[in-house]
Formats: C-alpha cells, sequence, structure tokens
C-alpha cells in the first residue's frame, strides 16, 4: 500500500470512501497512543484511560482519497449495549492487548467473539466474509516486564484466524503503520466501506455522544508527512 499524491482542496470529498475502525482492548493497553502515533506520526505516552475519540484523518492511498473515522474506545467496563453499538458501528477492528499484561491477552478472545457474533450478517459480502480484526500485542519494549510471550500472541493468531503483529507504538511508527494498513487492504478485497462522506454519515445517538477530532496529514510514497492542518482547511465552501 503506497500513500501519494498531496490532497487538494480540488479533490471531492464527498466521493471519498470512508473507513471506520474500531481500536478495542483494556485500559492502558495504548489504544490512544497507537492511533495518534498513526494519525500524527507522534509518540505521546500519556492520556485520560477513561476518555473516548472519533479521530477523523483523510489520506490520499494508491491515488485514491480515503477518509478514516477511527474510534479509540475507553476501554473501562461498559454494559453490553455500548459495546454492541461502537461493534456495529465499525468496519473494521484492531484488537489490542500489552504484552506486560496477561489480563489484557485474555480479554482478546472474547472481544474477537463479540465481533463475529454481531457482524454475522448474510448481507456482508454474501456471508463469506466477516469483518477484518487485526490483534496487535502492543509494548514489545518493554521486555523486562514482558508476560506474553510473541509465540502466546501467534498461537491466538492462529486459533482465531487474525492477522497479528507484535509492536511497540513508541519505538516504531511504521508498526502502527502496518496494522491500519493490513485493515484497509482486507476491506479492499472484500469491497465493503461506509458509503459517504464525514458529514453525510448516520450514527445512533450513542455514537454522536462520543467527541470528534478532525486531522488530515497526507503524506507521500514514502510515508512522510507532507503537512499536518486543521480538517475545516479540506472542506469545500
Amino acid at each position: 500500500m503506497s500513500f501519494s499524491r498531496p490532497l487538494r482542496r480540488s479533490v471531492s470529498l464527498s466521493q471519498a470512501r470512508t473507513l471506520r475502525l474500531v481500536v478495542l482492548g483494556q485500559g492502558a493497553v495504548g489504544k490512544t497512543a497507537l492511533t495518534v502515533r498513526f494519525i500524527t506520526k507522534r509518540f505521546i505516552g500519556d492520556y485520560d484511560p477513561t476518555l473516548e475519540m472519533i479521530y477523523r484523518h483523510t489520506a490520499v492511498i494508491d491515488g485514491e482519497m480515503v477518509h478514516f473515522e477511527i474510534l479509540d474506545t475507553a476501554g473501562q467496563e461498559e454494559d453490553s449495549l455500548q459495546i454492541e453499538e461502537k461493534i456495529k458501528w465499525g468496519d473494521g477492528f484492531a484488537v489490542v492487548y500489552s504484552v506486560t499484561d496477561r489480563c489484557s491477552f485474555d480479554e482478546v478472545m472474547r472481544l474477537c467473539f463479540l465481533i463475529n457474533h454481531i457482524h454475522s450478517s448474510p448481507k456482508r459480502s454474501g456471508g463469506s466474509d466477516q469483518p477484518p480484526v487485526v490483534i496487535v500485542g502492543n509494548k514489545k519494549d518493554l521486555q523486562f516486564d514482558r508476560m506474553v510471550s510473541c509465540e502466546d500472541g501467534e498461537n491466538l493468531s492462529k486459533a482465531l484466524k487474525h492477522p497479528f503483529y507484535e509492536i511497540s507504538t513508541r519505538d516504531s511508527y511504521e508498526e502502527t503503520v502496518v496494522v491500519f494498513n493490513t485493515l484497509y487492504n482486507e476491506l479492499m478485497r472484500q469491497g465493503h466501506f461506509s458509503p459517504g462522506s464525514f458529514k453525510r454519515r448516520a450514527v445512533s445517538k450513542l455514537m454522536e455522544k462520543i467527541p470528534k477530532m478532525h486531522a488530515n496529514s497526507t503524506l507521500n510514497s514514502g510515508g512522510r508527512s507532507l503537512s499536518f492542518n486543521s480538517f475545516r482547511d479540506y472542506i469545500p465552501e
């Protein structure tokens, strides 16, 4: 997957594909750090673990404009209706655990089961494809605190039949990009994108309450950031 052609004001945002991704996992596993690293290339280690945010990000990928809407979930205990609404909202999912937290690893199987159960619909690509899920083992840089081996992650990946990446959000921007590239490529293969632009998306009342942050990072084929601007700069008048 390559990033190309700078984003121009003359390009119609309403014609772009919209990709909804949900980042799931227990609290303090690095979900927000992963999302912000992907969008801005910056690593920020301290966040309020109780906050949720939908990050809106537009990029030109393989010559085509794509809207990313990335829901960064809080990872706190919530009722079944709330988690179901968030999973229904998503097209693809990154399920994150920390290699320093065995409980967060054990939570991955439950979350993957919920995703597959909630999205079990014959309308999705003829009923043959489940939504793409990537399992992410984060914080591999904390080797002395490790409680989950890479082999554990690989075995879970094989059992659940989902791609697996062990990464360090702190040390590597490129590793975070691989996670989101994998979801993008699988959704392209399935031909399953949410239609319409940011402004035209229908959402539930629960999802409307989640704060949104607008940001653009236009990247070249080498992945280098050319600009980071307020999203409103690119909304056609």
